[in-house]
């Protein structure tokens, strides 16, 4: 008991997160960015080859989040987190406007990168380098990225749009929970079951986390899969990244500043 923080407390230590993610230097928020975007990767071809092998992907949803967990507990940079970190802190008066989009800005090139890095690895390890032929997991992630691009073309260009960014919005609810569920415990076992829980809820539901399709889309396009540069973007990395933004902002940091921020609690 003397483990859990209490959600005052959490708010708090947002804040002062925020304050301190606003301070890193261009150089560490690219490295971290980059270990975060990869170990993203890593997680989603684990789901998947769960997936894939049990024929169930909810046990592929169930083991996503060790490698959050394990961005959390080495400090790496997830943009997804900072869209809720650093808007506690500027809500605070901690952070200014300027400071926190430069953070975002870092954090979310970073991330393609190592998003990016990681698919060419993945597809080198599974393909031999575009040298083998398909496999039940090449196959899925091509499915997979086609659904989440070119798929939403059915809905039309406005109505694919729309359901893209609300899928973010609720991702992203849930993804920067993971993050500040992280918060409630000082204990290396207690933070890993509490960020463990959000993340879990959002895979499972297939939502649109705009890190993970930095692997996702352009893994499936060395595999072959008919997506374009252009539709990627258009069709899933920017609505998904805005819809990232706004459940970050609105849902999480917003929401718990509002009940839980020190100004409420002086009240």
């Amino acid at each position: 008991m003397m483990d859990y923080k209490k959600p005052a407390e959490v708010v708090g230590l947002m804040i002062e997160t925020g304050t301190y993610k606003s301070k890193l230097s261009p150089k560490d928020l690219l490295i971290r960015g980059m270990l975060a975007g990869s170990l993203l990767g890593f997680g989603t071809t684990l789901s998947i080859t769960a997936s894939v092998q049990t024929g169930m992907p909810v046990i592929g949803a169930l083991f996503f989040p060790a490698c959050f967990v394990t961005v959390i507990l080495l400090g790496f940079e997830l943009v997804t987190g900072s869209f809720a970190m650093l808007p506690t802190a500027w809500f605070d008066g901690k952070v200014t406007m300027p400071v926190l989009l430069k953070n975002w800005l870092y954090v979310y090139l970073g991330n393609m990168i190592g998003g990016a890095l990681y698919a060419f690895l993945y597809w080198g390890a599974i393909t031999h380098f575009g040298h083998g032929d398909h496999t039940p997991l090449s196959a899925a992630i091509i499915k997979l990225a086609e659904s989440k691009t070119i798929g939403y073309m059915a809905d039309g260009p406005v109505g694919g749009w729309f359901t893209c960014f609300t899928k973010g919005i609720l991702c992203n609810w849930m993804v920067s929970l993971g993050v500040v569920m992280g918060l409630t415990s000082t204990s290396t076992s207690g933070k890993i079951m509490a960020a463990w829980l959000p993340i879990f809820i959002f895979f499972a539901q297939g939502f649109e986390h705009c890190v993970v399709n930095m692997f996702v889309v352009p893994a499936a396009m060395l595999m072959g899969a008919d997506i374009s540069f252009g539709q990627w973007f258009t069709l899933n990395q920017i609505p998904a990244t805005i819809g990232n933004i706004v459940g970050g902002v609105l849902f999480t940091a917003l929401a718990l500043y509002l009940t839980h921020g020190p100004k409420k609690q002086a009240h």
